[in-house]
Order: C-alpha cells, then sequence, then structure tokens
C-alpha cells in the first residue's frame, strides 16, 4: 500500500475516492523512565526510552489506519497527517489520518 502526505501520486492516477480512514494508539509514560528522564534534564540530551515510545506508537497509528483503508478495498492513502494530543498528565495519543483511494 503507498501512503504519502500529498494528494497525487507521481505516476499513478486516482481512480475512486473512498473515504477518511484512520489510526490511533494512546501511550503512558513509565514512572520508572520519568524518574530517568528526570535526570537525564539535568544534563540534556534524548530521552532515548520516549524517543523509541513515540516512534512505536506512530508505527501502530499507521498499521491501524492501513486496516481500516484496506477494509475499504483501497490500495493507496493521500493526504496522510499526524496529529499528537495529551489525554491525562502522563498519556498522549497519536492520531494518523488521511484518504483512502484506489489508484492505477
Amino acid at each position: 500500500m503507498i501512503i504519502t502526505t500529498s494528494s497525487q501520486i507521481a505516476g499513478k492516477t486516482v481512480t475512486q475516492t473512498l473515504g477518511v480512514v484512520r489510526g490511533n494508539t494512546i501511550r503512558v509514560r513509565h514512572l520508572g523512565r520519568d524518574i530517568l528522564a528526570s535526570f537525564k534534564m539535568l544534563i540534556g540530551g534524548e530521552i532515548h526510552d520516549y524517543t523509541k515510545m513515540m516512534a512505536e506508537a506512530r508505527e501502530q497509528a499507521i498499521d491501524r489506519m492501513m486496516d481500516d483503508a484496506r477494509s475499504l478495498g483501497a490500495n493507496a492513502i493521500v493526504d496522510v497527517r499526524f496529529s499528537t494530543s495529551y489525554i491525562m498528565t502522563a498519556a498522549a495519543e497519536i492520531l494518523v489520518y488521511g484518504t483512502a483511494v484506489i489508484i492505477e
């Protein structure tokens, strides 16, 4: 399946628009990681555990969006966008959405 942030795919023609598809996940920070992250704030730098957690969350959201698109019979998703929102102090939602299409 082709996934793109643009509304067109070079060399392909959109023959049918099937509708909006989405995938999301909500992740909660781990208390132990928060303690280690607070030490990292003292010296600066990247918090690798959180970077990994957010990358995994994005991939899971993308997989769920692709499943949604496949259920509609799509072979591509265009105009893909990401959104992040905080649900509570230690929890964030990753949402990815786009338009499911059939391309030739």
